[in-house]
């Protein structure tokens, strides 16, 4: 048993330049795409978490070839349908939801029943949202009528191009639906609710034949299939998501500052910037640049000392969605109440995260009105807490470990944090990180 960080005494002042780990996003996205591709593909600053190791292992049991040379990976990829594997085949995709749910997509002409499996934390997790979609092509699932793990998917020579419509804004249903019109003849079109992009972004950089119509709440975008595509290397930028908890580190810290390298900005990913500035932060990005249709940048942020309440737009929902519970420990910081809806997609992460948050607030003597869908935030500007508190029972959620640092070192007390271990599916390096900043974690 992995045991839990003690921390009682808040950060010190610093002014710092930090590098964080590779988009797990992008990491997962390359992996499976170069399975798929014709050739050698290599990734530079992949991240090296339990989210991608479970990736990289599901793709050696389909016969792929992968080797980690110095700093990069290199992916052997044999085309659409490459893969090669015996019966009675189990893939196992840990934690990560982003892997299970992509992954089907590329096991559409299988010959043979897959078991697909994940953690315990996984086997809660909803699959309807990428099975329904994958039916219409004409895949099987089994047993019928189950949503959760573990479950058998076995693909078909007789598959159909859909047209489907996501309603969720969930971008791993999207980009499901997309790899799965990669093994399809015809063309396949999804309507789909804003969401993350970067499916969309990876598909332009590799000439698949694609098409998007922008609309102001929807894309509409035209995959065709049965195109080979090239392999491609990749320089990953770090993420923005593992990036957040030092944004709001530096933010509740006294007159400090933070400059995070090379993050990708991708506007699907920066709602909670926009958030958090309209709070009363001062983000900004410099050094912006292009990279294979990605935008990155340099993050720069200081301290603030007056934040306000939100009533947060909606519109952010999806570009924030990984980050709610970040900014939450903001606004119990700030002057009033702050209101978030629409986010009952919280509860479908690694646990229910509004729930969980909640509770944490409310042990720290803020006041909250929860619904299904949305929280109450009634926030305390001299918040400075003096008592014991504890964390733990969250699912070996990372990012509510993280979330649980990130008020230790600015809110004070002193904290039990459970389960540190849980950030190997995200962000191992998050604690050494940090303690080079100068937090002082037992």
């Amino acid at each position: 048993m992995v045991k839990p960080i003690f921390i009682n005494k808040k950060i010190n002042v610093f002014n710092k330049n930090i590098n964080i780990s590779g988009d797990k996003s992008l990491s997962i996205r390359w992996a499976l795409l170069a399975s798929q591709a014709i050739g050698k593909s290599k990734a530079y600053n992949l991240l090296k978490s339990e989210d991608i190791y479970s990736t990289l292992n599901c793709l050696k049991k389909l016969g792929i070839k992968i080797k980690f040379r110095n700093n990069s990976c290199e992916i052997i990829g044999n085309g659409l349908n490459g893969y090669s594997f015996k019966k009675n085949l189990t893939l196992n995709a840990g934690n990560s939801g982003t892997l299970a749910r992509l992954i089907l997509a590329l096991l559409i002409k299988s010959p043979f029943k897959i078991k697909i499996t994940g953690d315990t934390s996984l086997s809660k997790r909803d699959f309807s949202r990428v099975i329904l979609p994958l039916k219409k092509f004409g895949v099987n699932f089994y047993p019928k009528n189950r949503y959760k793990l573990p479950f058998y998917i076995s693909g078909s020579n007789f598959l159909s191009p859909i047209t489907y419509h996501e309603q969720k804004g969930s971008a791993q249903c999207k980009s499901c639906v997309m790899l799965a019109a990669l093994n399809t003849d015809g063309k396949t079109i999804v309507k789909a609710k804003k969401s993350r992009d970067h499916t969309e972004i990876l598909f332009k950089h590799l000439n698949i034949p694609m098409k998007i119509k922008r609309g102001a709440n929807d894309d509409l975008i035209e995959v065709n299939g049965k195109k080979n595509f090239k392999s491609f290397d990749y320089n990953i930028p770090s993420d923005i998501s593992s990036s957040a908890f030092f944004i709001v580190l530096t933010l509740l810290s006294k007159k400090s500052s933070l400059i995070i390298k090379n993050v990708n900005i991708n506007p699907s990913r920066t709602g909670f910037i926009s958030i958090l500035n309209k709070m009363g932060a001062k983000i900004t990005f410099k050094n912006k640049k292009i990279y294979n249709g990605e935008k990155i940048a340099d993050i720069f942020v200081k301290s603030v000392n007056k934040l306000k309440a939100i009533k947060c737009p909606t519109k952010y929902n999806s570009s924030a969605i990984d980050e709610f519970l970040i900014i939450f420990i903001v606004a119990a910081k700030a002057k009033g109440i702050s209101y978030f809806r629409n986010l009952s997609e919280l509860n479908q992460k690694e646990s229910p995260r509004l729930k969980i948050a909640s509770k944490i607030l409310n042990m720290i003597g803020v006041k909250t009105k929860l619904t299904s869908h949305s929280i109450k935030i009634f926030g305390e500007p001299n918040l400075n807490l003096k008592k014991n508190y504890r964390v733990k029972n969250f699912l070996k959620d990372h990012r509510v470990f993280m979330m649980s640092t990130i008020a230790a070192l600015t809110l004070g007390g002193s904290w039990t944090i459970h389960d540190p271990d849980s950030i190997k599916t995200s962000f191992p390096t998050f604690l050494k990180t940090i303690k080079k900043i100068g937090a002082k974690i037992n």
